[in-house]
């Protein structure tokens, strides 16, 4: 049963690593107490179970709220919502001109991405845009002032 619980840990923390959202980190710590647990009652599968949720429970409740306001602090520089694992809605700067025929380049959650724009317009470097959509690596931006405007 032990392997079982350590299993269950391992995969709950490649789920966390994925999206650290920290849920997964504390079933997985539930998965490890569990495990413990099992190594020295083999027997107790009730008892393993019990303890797994109480860890979980307690981590969840008591120890997340701390563990996510640190990241939040000391993580990326901007914090995306929405669809497509939260790049369009997002407003970032460009970093060169963008074109619908020429692609330009723009900087979101630490990364360079490829940007078009849709209606044919120019945008200058340094003007605040807003990502509309997305077709495979490549985003279709929006000035935002024009945007406010439309």
């Amino acid at each position: 049963m032990v392997a079982i619980w350590i299993i269950i840990a391992v995969l709950f923390l490649a789920l966390e690593l994925h999206h650290m959202a920290f849920f997964a980190v504390f079933v997985a710590a539930g998965a490890g107490g569990g495990a413990i647990v099992a190594a020295i009652a083999p027997s107790q599968h009730v008892l393993q179970i019990a303890v797994a949720i109480a860890v979980a429970t307690i981590g969840v409740l008591a120890v997340r709220p701390y563990v996510s306001r640190a990241f939040a602090r000391h993580g990326a520089a901007s914090v995306v919502h929405g669809v497509h694992g939260g790049l369009v809605g997002a407003e970032v700067l460009t970093l060169d001109e963008i074109a619908t025929h020429t692609p330009g380049h723009i900087r979101l959650l630490g990364e360079t991405w490829l940007a078009v724009t849709k209606d044919g317009t120019t945008i200058a470097p340094g003007v605040l845009v807003h990502v509309t959509d997305i077709a495979g690596t490549t985003l279709t931006v929006k000035p935002v002032a024009t945007e406010e405007t439309s």
